[in-house]
């Protein structure tokens, strides 16, 4: 894993492998980002959030070799996951009886936005999570 973070920086940048067993110090890196950002409150969403754009890395993707990008933005934070397919994402009705399935619908629901657009070599699969007004960042 290679990371780039500057002191004050409102942008964190990993290059990793999107292997299940990954997820866990991935999770760990994003909390602490954004409680060093003042935005503890948007931390289990943006999480569960980075997790399932991650988790179809391995399983969507030739490849798990991906880039996650956080960026700090006004009253909130973007969550960008960049991997080396060119297919985009498509939010389909969940099978809720299924096994998986249900990423996108779950990204959906959880995030103030989300979208995915070629990228050199890949594709951007990226979502918002926005503090509600006078939310304190906890």
């Amino acid at each position: 894993m290679s990371a780039m973070a500057e002191t004050g920086s409102t942008h964190y940048r990993q290059e990793l492998t999107a292997h299940p067993r990954a997820l866990a110090r991935i999770r760990r890196i994003i909390r602490a980002h954004l409680r060093h950002w003042g935005l503890g409150s948007l931390t289990e969403t943006a999480v569960l959030c980075a997790h399932e754009l991650l988790a179809n890395v391995d399983k969507h993707t030739d490849s798990p070799r991906c880039v996650l990008t956080l960026e700090r933005r006004p009253g909130g934070v973007r969550v960008v996951v960049r991997d080396t397919s060119a297919r985009l994402p498509v939010l389909r009705e969940p099978d809720w009886v299924a096994e998986s399935g249900r990423g996108m619908a779950l990204l959906e629901s959880m995030a103030d936005s989300w979208g995915a657009a070629p990228a050199p070599g890949g594709k951007d699969v990226w979502c918002e999570i926005r503090a509600e007004p006078g939310a304190g960042g906890g």
